[in-house]
């Protein structure tokens, strides 16, 4: 037999960026190369400015020569078969009208982030490529500007639904396909983006995170919206997607530098990732249960219903494994005692609203009604909630100080 492996190559979708490069990684190239990666692509890029920026701000930006992006635009045209493209920093009008005729011949999706103020605040676009834009807007799939690119480029202030469906609405008569006016720059304690397509308008609204950390916001949700629409994805599937992965991105930002922060490109990724650990807690957790007294007899384990775990980024049910039927197995389930996501949407539902004020908590166990047993848990250093429909979940961050918890109550 020979000693040489078989290769096992992955074919995935390419996704061609132009863009500027950022030194301090969160936007810019750096942020869509690792955003297309971790959503299903293979990202190239061509690179149209160098910057040097951090959390806190830009430094200097200076453009590469126009020979030197379109040379990086051919070698990728020469050698990929581009199934999308995005843009980011242009800085220059002459930079537009380049890739503005090279979006014009590419047989693909191309989704335009007309990126013109960085999150800090710095100016990252001249005066004169504002008005180049018409040009490569009229080649957009999607062009994805927030509330204050909108206004330079349509001159209408989105501050409500109203406005952003107005500004959405020019976008379109500009030659964009849709356009999606991101609020995150809009005041409001939710946040309101509204996506402008030829079958109408879709509104989106979620809470806005307490925090300042969005650098690289913008980057990173045109390039997962883009990747998406490579692989095939329907426009607004992929804009309501990339939406949702833009809210978990910024929620679990990257506490780097000493600015507000990144958000986390890989956020999704990462998630998955904490699958398998998620369950192999609660296999580990009704393996002890069941030491303790295999029919649920045992001391802690009378008192339990269910466990439940959730991944390191958990948004949602699909995010926390729990036991199908509960605890101990029963046979009033389809997969009695199978581990499964979204097995228990009561349990899981506690656990997420806990995670909304303590980010840290990852795990649930559902205790049986018992004012005695609930009592007692007050004293405990983890957190006790409702469960809808009746019974206690107690949350801890491991599953070991939640058992003895339930353990040191149920002994009480």
């Amino acid at each position: 037999m020979s000693d040489m492996r078989a290769a096992a190559p992955m074919e995935k979708p390419v996704v061609l960026t132009v863009a500027g490069s950022d030194s301090g990684g969160g936007a810019g190239i750096q942020a869509d190369l690792k955003t297309i990666e971790a959503t299903g692509g293979f990202g190239v890029s061509a690179i149209t400015a160098i910057t040097a920026q951090n959390t806190t701000g830009v430094e200097s930006s200076h453009p590469l020569p126009i020979a030197e992006i379109t040379a990086q635009i051919d070698a990728v045209r020469e050698d990929f078969d581009v199934r999308a493209v995005k843009t980011g920093m242009l800085a220059t009008a002459e930079v537009v009208e380049t890739v503005a005729d090279y979006a014009a011949g590419v047989d693909a999706p191309v989704v335009v982030d007309p990126v013109m103020v960085a999150t800090s605040g710095d100016r990252l676009l001249t005066e004169a490529a504002e008005t180049a834009y018409e040009d490569l807007l009229a080649e957009a799939a999607l062009a994805t500007p927030n509330a204050d690119e909108a206004a330079v480029l349509t001159g209408i202030e989105p501050t409500d639904e109203a406005s952003a469906m107005a500004a959405g609405r020019e976008l379109r008569s500009m030659g964009a396909e849709a356009a999606l006016i991101k609020g995150g720059h809009v005041p409001g304690a939710a946040v309101l983006d509204v996506l402008v397509g030829p079958d109408g308008a879709e509104t989106m609204r979620h809470p806005r995170i307490d925090t300042e950390a969005t650098h690289g916001s913008g980057c990173t949700l045109s390039a997962t919206i883009a990747t998406r629409l490579a692989r095939g994805v329907p426009l607004e599937t992929a804009v309501e997607r990339g939406v949702s992965f833009m809210e978990r991105a910024v929620r679990y930002h990257h506490a780097a530098g000493t600015g507000p922060g990144a958000v986390h490109h890989l956020v999704d990724l990462r998630n998955e990732a904490g699958r398998a650990e998620a369950t192999e807690t609660v296999r580990e957790a009704i393996d002890r249960l069941a030491e303790g007294g295999g029919d649920g007899s045992g001391s802690a384990a009378s008192a339990i219903d269910n466990v439940a775990s959730a991944t390191p980024y958990a948004e949602t049910d699909r995010d926390v494994a729990a036991v199908e039927g509960g605890w101990p197995p029963g046979a009033d389930s389809a997969a009695p005692g199978r581990i499964r996501f979204g097995a228990a949407p009561a349990l899981g539902a506690a656990l997420l609203d806990g995670r909304e004020r303590d980010p840290d908590l990852r795990v649930a166990l559902a205790c049986r009604p018992d004012v005695d047993l609930e009592d007692a848990l007050d004293a405990s250093p983890c957190v006790v909630a409702d469960v809808d429909g009746g019974g206690i979940a107690v949350l801890s961050e491991d599953i070991d100080a939640a058992l003895e918890a339930v353990e040191t109550a149920h002994s009480a």
